[in-house]
């Protein structure tokens, strides 16, 4: 998913006076899952503290609206106000959320069977039903939601005839017929269009939450807007949400397992700038925040150091029909290889994240029971600032050009991605002679303008959606949801698809190192890190989850001791 990293800066000292608050398994305390069917009842933590946290987050969270969320910020919050059938523990494993149990799956591995705990309620007091799920599904489909992440619920079958349904009456049609039946107000049948080995696990995950269709009728395009136009059946509740400053997640009451649910009260701060959230941490006024190289360098060692090693990847996206000479490939490649991507990630960010050496980070399974990056290897083109110099005059020449076009390369418009840009920028006027423009913006409209290809090049981040190679790989097949830079290439289309039916695991992990192979060839994406982040974090809040995927933090077990 599109990593939400830092946003405004306007909250500088004035959060100082503020009631400040308050996925990889990353915390050193091991969290309680609940057993199926229901709260434990376990007693509250020997503590008189109150149980409320204070977070410094970085990003201003796009749209709350799991349709049409995008961005690991939203589905951060998505997540701690709503649930799914499942929910992600420690271990980055699926566990019952507000499923009674693991779904009883048919021999073929198409159909799913799931029941839906009887005290399964939204935080107004309303049943949880089937048919929640059924809607949710339904409307991420429709064409009219445009969700990029519809295709992940187009594996149920039907799925992909409701995404290419071209009126109303065709939509009403192909939704009728989804392989999604509601059996009962609390009991699902899923069936997929194919076998998908994690298909439980992505039932976690924010797209396939539940969505009540009163309440988005009623909202109509505020929904997910603003606090008052979300409605879960998670742990909390978003009680407030000044945009650009603040959030507040309150515990909600009507929660299955609300016993188990230890805090309070959560006030997320945005803040953009880590010297001021460094300053909101040492004065107490925050409980968990990022830090930079420098501030790392002050509290290595320390325990409330915590670092947050992750299965996200930074890369530059090429718009190869906005700009035509990106559709060269020798020049995509002099632009990726001109880069010294171990100088980056020592220089600018020293923070424990990795140069890569492909696109699908380190850590991310093979999908056969081995390590991607192991079965893989090195497939990137290594830093070669003299033969970048030499591709880059082969492809000007191939085009009839003199010189590149001026270009802008979009980012974040915080403090880390404007020293990247300053980075990348300065690599390329030092090994190509190149100059291009520096373009930072807030993130909401970075990910806007990435979403309707309205750039030349841009610098994101992609953060794995469940733990496979798939998912940083069918990003770029010809006319995929995510292939915002246009890359195409039918070699490459055809291996992502064989392993997307492939029932060998074997020959799976095959075609789609051969497919990375193929994409690095290309340099259709130019990786530059796999990304590892620094925490600190007060020892007084014990539980709280640092996920490798899916999201930026986990408080349903966190505590205030």
């Amino acid at each position: 998913m599109k990593t939400t990293k830092w946003v405004s800066t306007a909250v500088a000292l004035t959060l100082m006076g503020s009631v400040a608050v308050g996925c990889g398994k990353n915390e050193e305390t091991t969290p309680t899952t609940t057993p199926a069917g229901g709260a434990t009842g376990t007693t509250a933590p020997a503590s008189n503290k109150p149980q409320e946290i204070k977070i410094n987050f970085s990003a201003e969270p796009p749209v709350m609206d799991s349709s049409k969320a995008t961005a690991n910020a939203a589905f951060t919050f998505i997540s701690a106000f709503n649930e799914g059938l499942y929910r992600t523990d420690k271990d980055g494993k699926a566990t019952p959320g507000l499923a009674k149990d693991f779904p009883k799956i048919s021999a073929d591995g198409l159909t799913y069977t799931i029941d839906i705990r009887d005290n399964a309620n939204w935080s107004d007091g309303t049943p949880v039903k089937a048919q929640d799920f059924a809607y949710s599904f339904k409307r991420t489909l429709d064409p009219a939601t445009k969700g990029q992440y519809s295709f992940v619920v187009a594996w149920i079958k039907g799925g992909e005839a409701v995404t290419k349904a071209k009126t109303p009456e065709e939509v009403k049609k192909a939704q009728d017929a989804l392989g999604v039946k509601v059996l009962g107000d609390k009991q699902l049948e899923i069936t997929l269009e194919k076998p998908v080995a994690f298909f439980t696990s992505m039932l976690a995950f924010g797209t396939f939450l539940p969505q009540r269709e009163d309440f988005v009728s009623k909202a109509g395009d505020k929904y997910g807007a603003e606090a008052d136009k979300v409605i879960g059946a998670g742990p909390f509740i978003l009680s407030k949400w000044d945009h650009g400053q603040t959030l507040e997640l309150v515990k909600n009451e009507k929660y299955w397992d609300a016993a188990n649910v230890k805090l309070t009260k959560a006030t997320v701060n945005i803040v953009k700038d880590t010297n001021t959230g460094l300053n909101l941490y040492e004065t107490d006024a925050a409980d968990l925040t990022e830090i930079n190289r420098d501030q790392l360098t002050l509290y290595k060692g320390k325990p409330d150091n915590l670092p947050k090693p992750e299965l996200t990847n930074s890369y530059l996206m090429y718009q190869v029909k906005k700009q035509p000479a990106l559709a060269n490939k020798k020049i995509r490649q002099a632009l990726g290889m001109a880069i010294d991507r171990q100088a980056y990630v020592d220089t600018v960010l020293a923070n424990g994240s990795v140069a890569s050496t492909g696109l699908v980070p380190g850590g991310t399974s093979d999908g056969a029971g081995g390590e991607f990056r192991k079965t893989a290897g090195e497939t990137q083109p290594k830093f070669d600032a003299a033969k970048a110099k030499t591709l880059l005059a082969e492809g000007l020449k191939e085009l009839g050009l003199t010189a590149l076009p001026k270009m802008k390369v979009n980012a974040d418009d915080t403090e880390t991605a404007k020293k990247s840009l300053e980075f990348i920028l300065a690599q390329w006027k030092q090994n190509l002679g190149y100059v291009a423009e520096a373009n930072p913006v807030p993130h909401a409209l970075r990910i806007e303008l990435s979403s309707k290809k309205d750039f030349d090049i841009v610098l994101s981040l992609w953060g794995a959606d469940y733990n496979d190679p798939m998912t940083f790989l069918d990003m770029w097949v010809t006319g995929g949801e995510f292939d915002e830079g246009d890359y195409s290439n039918p070699e490459y289309d055809k291996l992502v698809k064989s392993a997307q039916t492939e029932t060998d695991t074997t020959k799976r992990a095959k075609a789609l190192v051969e497919a990375e192979k193929i994409l690095m060839d290309d340099q259709g994406v130019a990786p530059l890190y796999f990304r590892t982040r620094a925490y600190l974090k007060k020892a007084t809040i014990s539980g709280l989850i640092l996920p490798s995927f899916g999201q930026e933090w986990e408080l349903k077990w966190a505590t205030v001791k």
